[in-house]
């Protein structure tokens, strides 16, 4: 397992290394942006829809308990800016793209194509699994902010809609929780996610045992992996953000 760990962060450096590289493949790095963005964004809008309802829910109902209904609105920002977004956006892209990308690779790797790529001096990582990990990258941003926006209006319809909440007392309770950095660390998750989604899924399909039936198993895994991951580091980067970053009032 240690071992298994070591060339996990081994390829999580070279491929960190390899982002200021040249040359850069651009034209792989837009068809695999292009193709996880298609795979991930109809599952992602769709699970955002009753990920912020059943947030909206379940505060709105805790607020009316505690007779804080004013702070409905920036209690579900905060829930779903800072953690449903990012999350349900790796999930999506992990199970999804990361998939993809490791079944990709692992056929390549189980046809010797990436070794027959080493013995002509060509670098696998810098050709594929570069632009793979960036596109992972920067679909799960950019899928962060549709999740968000999703979220904060499926909150808004079940809470004022629904809930028979005051419209104005919800917008206007954004500011007394929210702030700025809560978008910067939801998109500093975002990327995180993404990079790891990507390595993993690479290493795992570059480390297949077992011909065709390797690869299944190695997709398997990847998603486990990096769910796994996720959670763990979604939690060290809550515990510090609210370490340095203090709430509003405090």
């Amino acid at each position: 397992m240690l071992r298994e760990t070591g060339k996990l962060f081994a390829l999580g450096l070279d491929v960190a290394r390899g982002f200021f590289q040249r040359p850069f493949q651009l034209r792989e790095f837009i068809q695999q942006a292009w193709f996880i963005a298609n795979v991930s964004i109809l599952p992602t809008i769709l699970v955002s829809v009753p990920f912020g309802a059943v947030i909206a829910l379940h505060l709105g109902t805790l607020t009316r308990q505690l007779g804080a209904e004013s702070f409905t609105g920036a209690v579900s920002v905060l829930a779903v800016v800072q953690q449903a977004a990012p999350v349900v956006t790796a999930l999506i892209v992990a199970g999804a793209g990361g998939s993809a990308i490791c079944a990709d690779i692992g056929s390549r790797t189980i046809r010797d194509e990436i070794d027959a790529m080493e013995v002509l001096g060509v670098s696998a990582v810098q050709r594929l699994i570069v632009p793979r990990v960036l596109a992972a990258m920067l679909v799960a941003v950019l899928l962060n902010g549709v999740v968000s926006v999703v979220g904060v209006l499926g909150g808004y319809f079940f809470n004022i809609i629904l809930g028979g909440g005051t419209p104005g007392a919800y917008l206007a309770s954004f500011t007394l929780l929210a702030q700025l950095p809560d978008l910067w660390i939801s998109t500093i998750k975002a990327l995180i996610f993404g990079f790891i989604a990507g390595v993993v899924a690479s290493y795992r399909g570059l480390n297949p045992t077992g011909g065709p039936k390797g690869v299944g198993d190695a997709v398997n895994q990847s998603v486990v992996i990096t769910f796994l991951l996720l959670f763990f580091v979604n939690f060290i980067l809550t515990a510090v953000y609210l370490q340095v970053v203090p709430p509003p009032g405090s």
